[in-house]
Order: C-alpha cells, then sequence, then structure tokens
C-alpha cells in the first residue's frame, strides 16, 4: 500500500512539471521559425563583442530582432513591441541596456526582457547558441 501511494505522489510531481513551452507566448507577436548566423567579425555586429551593447537585425521575428550582449552570454528579443498590435511604430529602438518602445514609450531590460514598469507581456525572447568566438546563432 505504501508503495502505491508513494507512486501516486511521484506521478503528481511529474505532471506538474512544466518545460516552459507556453511562457514565451504572446498574443500580439506572431510565431515564427527562422534560423540566423551573425559573424561577430563583421562591422554590422561588431558591437556584440562588447558587454551591454547590442544590435538591431532586421530580417528575422515579427520586426526584426535584438541581440544583446549581457557579459555572461547573449539574449535575443523580438524587436516588435510585445503589449502592442504590430503597427507602424511598433518597432522598438535600443536605448543602453534598455528597449524603447515608442507606440507607449515603456521601455524592456535586455537582460531580462522584463518591461520597467507593470506590463502584461515581458519581451518576446529567442534562444541563442555561440557557435564559435566569432560567430551566434539566433533561432526560434
Amino acid at each position: 500500500m505504501k508503495k502505491h501511494i508513494l507512486l501516486l505522489i511521484i506521478s503528481l510531481f511529474f505532471l506538474r512539471c512544466s518545460d516552459n513551452q507556453n511562457s514565451n507566448k504572446n498574443p500580439y507577436i506572431p510565431n515564427y521559425s527562422f534560423s540566423v548566423d551573425l559573424n561577430l567579425n563583421l562591422p554590422l555586429y561588431s558591437n556584440l563583442k562588447s558587454p551591454g551593447n547590442g544590435i538591431y537585425y532586421s530580417n528575422a521575428g515579427a520586426k526584426g530582432i535584438i541581440v544583446f550582449n549581457t557579459g555572461t552570454g547573449y539574449n535575443a528579443f523580438d524587436a516588435a513591441c510585445p503589449n502592442q498590435e504590430i503597427s507602424s511604430c511598433s518597432t522598438m529602438t535600443i536605448k543602453g541596456i534598455n528597449a524603447l518602445c515608442v507606440c507607449d514609450n515603456k521601455e524592456y531590460n535586455l537582460f531580462t526582457g522584463q518591461g520597467s514598469t507593470a506590463v502584461t507581456y515581458p519581451m518576446k525572447q529567442y534562444r541563442v547558441q555561440v557557435v564559435s568566438d566569432t560567430q551566434i546563432r539566433i533561432y526560434n
């Protein structure tokens, strides 16, 4: 009998575990499949060699992507404002260590993707793989 109770408790534990697949869902930003390799030796992306710097890459995601060097790795976020419908003003710009949505003047931290004030959705994050010292891959 004790074995059955233990098995039931363990089963419930595994049913509660999540793979965070739903944590990146945002009704304003559609899901796009893409894979982009950035060569950090190119002048366009050389900013990413220094911590605290970011670049805007226009050919991926809903409105482009923002890639940011955190000092311990890289973050990549969709450049579409996460709390606005896609429009002509919904492309965020880099403002130091933040991204600014000009539609509503909300700022989002490029280390975490969270808004500096209360917002419903954080920035939509993409995966980053360090391929080599001079190349990173951003994909979804």
